[in-house]
């Protein structure tokens, strides 16, 4: 059985890593870090918009900022010729 993770990767999607920063509800002069991390889209990012979206309406920590990292973890295979065998005994 092949994990749903492993299909999403052949569908396209890539690791994507979210580090948020938000103010705190008491005091909205401090920052606090949520890192958030899932299989998403690049470079609409649906799967994090709509937790974003989620966090606005659910959530009382108003956001600051989102940097978001992303990277294809299934990508074609690269090819480089090789330029010699050495052979060990």
């Amino acid at each position: 059985m092949v994990s749903q993770d492993f299909i999403r990767q052949l569908e396209g999607y890539g690791l994507t890593t979210a580090t948020i920063l938000y103010r705190l509800p008491d005091h909205p002069k401090l920052l606090q870090t949520y890192i958030w991390q899932d299989y998403d889209l690049a470079p609409k990012f649906p799967v994090l918009l709509d937790f974003l979206e989620f966090w606005k309406r659910e959530l009382e920590g108003p956001l600051h900022s989102v940097t978001v990292a992303h990277s294809r973890l299934v990508k074609p295979t690269e090819y480089r010729a090789v330029e010699g065998v050495l052979t060990l005994y």
